[in-house]
């Protein structure tokens, strides 16, 4: 191959400056090298060696030795030193001679994936046969009461379980990992227990509730005729997560019913209403309507058959209402927690009062100014900030749906043009710690923020002997995560095992959705820079987890989830459908790529 002499030279000059620029990085970071856990030291000096070499626009030279043949370095970050030098060492070569003088490669391409596996394995768990992805499972509060249900996931090939401290309680979370052991041991397998400190969320307060009531009609055709009855379930308890089409009744009037009993109620409308029993399974009877029903806490429910007593429909949760807001309207956020409530207007359609809700996180007011911009609920509305005062603030809506947005309570609040100061550490995420330090075998950090928020949670685990013995996922959800993301991975780093949790969905409302792409792919290659595992979470086919059937930006996301060392999903009555296909696409595509390398194997048809 005819080269260029000239060309060379400059092209090794080059090489050769970035080599001492990483050299007096290095220096300068010294006693950083002291600090962090041994188990990080070679990973520290890459990961220092990687942002050095990410101060400088390479990709002049990066075409150059393209044109070449020769890497890129686009895909070096686990062992960018290592690379330098093999490519500083070619590049004489090709000019026929030896380098003058002889450079340490530091950690090489082999020992770099190992050590990212070694971390991947000490962190999450062993991996599943045929995938090196992970797969990490939200538990629903049904896992603490289906162990056929937890026994099936791990089954499907579920590494890790995960639970979210901001729902249920201890005696509930409990119950929870006691399935999940026991079905880890039936299958034989080891699953890690991952617990969600709850993290200070921002969200929207409680709206004044509705009755308590559920609607049920049957499916009609055009002409009105019925296709399909409604099948409602008789359970003797409704929780978080229970289908719309549940009805409390008492258990033990539940266990007497028999297949083709008639039951027979009057709804809140007075109309005689009539259900028959067309399945029975433990917990859970099912029965078909064929008239439009509204069934409310306390309806009295009776049987055809005399020996059975007469009932009654136990608690039902109040309908949720909503805020509806249109661009320009404005919205009240009160301090005190006061139930919020829609506008009010008069007959002629004036108004009379301002929609309001309240602002569970009422430390916001001291940071917000005006002018800034607001976003609710995962960004799907807008507003700017236009009046500060004690008690409340005045937002006008910028964004929203032309007929109008539902805001609901209990939906996230994003400040992203403002520096809230929050830590990431509650109150009641240290009282969950005891919980967390001595069930689970991983911590889930949320909204870190900054290296004094991971500081502040080490002294916590300092105080439960837990250092180096409970894992740490750093869960990057905002701004100023991302912006602090260097100094956040260099304070985690001192302990022994950690990872980091892309949360796709609050950092893309933080971020702008124009930027989410290219942070994501900065924080993978941070990570891989320092062999951290990273968790890819936030909306992984969670259309087929809730409604059976994923789109296909779903399957494309999963397939470049495989960047990443695990995959979050989130819960879903269809979870076992979810792990089986997400099982399949891992084990398939990983023929095609190895992390964010592109792999060619033989060619085959469809």
């Amino acid at each position: 191959m005819k080269v260029n002499p000239n060309k060379i030279k400059k092209l090794i000059t080059q090489i050769e400056s970035l080599i001492e620029l990483l050299m007096s990085e290095e220096q300068r970071y010294k006693d950083v090298f002291n600090s962090v856990h041994s188990h990080y030291s070679e990973s520290t000096k890459n990961f220092i060696y990687y942002n050095s070499i990410r101060k400088v626009d390479l990709r002049s030279l990066q075409k150059k030795l393209q044109n070449l043949g020769l890497s890129r370095l686009a895909k070096a970050e686990g062992h960018i030193m290592s690379s330098l030098v093999k490519t500083r060492f070619i590049l004489y070569k090709l000019l026929d001679e030896l380098p003058p003088y002889a450079i340490k490669p530091g950690l090489s391409i082999k020992n770099g994936k190992r050590l990212l596996n070694k971390h991947s394995k000490e962190l999450l768990g062993y991996r599943s046969k045929g995938r090196r992805v992970r797969i990490m499972v939200t538990q629903p509060t049904q896992a603490a009461y289906d162990y056929n249900m937890v026994h099936e996931m791990v089954g499907l090939g579920m590494n890790c379980a995960r639970i979210n401290c901001a729902h249920d309680d201890p005696e509930v979370w409990e119950k929870i990992i006691n399935n999940i052991k026991k079905a880890s041991k039936a299958h034989g397998k080891t699953i890690k227990i991952a617990m969600d400190l709850a993290g200070p969320k921002i969200r929207t307060g409680h709206i004044t509730p509705g009755p308590k009531i559920k609607k049920f009609s049957p499916e009609r055709d055009e002409s009105g005729k019925i296709i399909n009855p409604a099948i409602i379930e008789l359970v003797p308890v409704i929780m978080e997560d229970s289908e719309y089409n549940s009805l409390p009744v008492s258990a033990e009037w539940l266990k007497k019913l028999e297949k083709s009993d008639l039951l027979f109620l009057k709804d809140s409308r007075d109309k005689h209403r009539e259900f028959k029993v067309i399945e029975i399974s433990i917990n859970k009877v099912i029965v078909h309507c064929y008239e439009t029903s509204y069934i409310e806490t306390g309806t009295l429910i009776c049987c055809n058959r005399s020996t059975m007593l007469d009932t009654h429909i136990g608690e039902l949760p109040p309908i949720e209402q909503h805020i509806l807001l249109k661009t320009n309207d404005s919205l009240i956020i009160t301090k005190d927690n006061v139930l919020g409530s829609p506008a009010v207007y008069d007959d002629e359609g004036k108004l009379i009062e301002n929609a309001h809700i309240s602002c569970q996180t009422p430390e916001v007011f001291n940071r917000i100014k005006e002018g800034e911009i607001i976003l609710f609920d995962d960004g799907k509305i807008e507003g700017r900030i236009e009046t500060i005062l004690e008690d409340y603030l005045k937002v006008k809506i910028t964004r929203a749906k032309d007929t109008g947005s539902k805001l609901k309570a209990e939906k996230g609040m994003n400040f992203p043009e403002t520096n809230l100061g929050i830590s990431g550490l509650t109150e009641k995420d240290k009282i969950d710690l005891e919980f967390v330090t001595q069930h689970a075998d991983v911590v889930n950090f949320s909204f870190v923020n900054s290296k004094e928020d991971v500081e502040e949670l080490l002294v916590e685990l300092k105080k439960w002997n837990v250092t180096n013995s409970l894992s740490i996922i750093l869960k990057i959800e905002t701004k100023f995560a991302f912006d602090n993301l260097i100094e956040i991975l260099l304070a985690a780093m001192k302990v022994k095992h950690i990872g980091v949790m892309i949360a796709r969905g609050d950092l893309a409302v933080e971020t702008g959705w124009e930027n989410i792409g290219r942070i994501q792919e900065e924080i993978l290659a941070l990570c891989s820079a320092a062999h951290i595992p990273v968790i890819w979470a936030t909306q992984v086919l969670e259309n087929f987890a809730k409604k059976g059937l994923p789109s296909r930006s779903e399957i494309t996301d999963a397939v470049h989830s495989l960047q990443a060392e695990c995959i979050m999903l989130n819960k879903g009555p269809y979870m076992e459908n979810v792990l089986q296909l997400l099982t399949k696409i891992l084990s398939n595509m990983e023929h095609y790529h190895e992390k964010n390398e592109t792999m060619l194997p033989k060619m085959e048809k469809a």
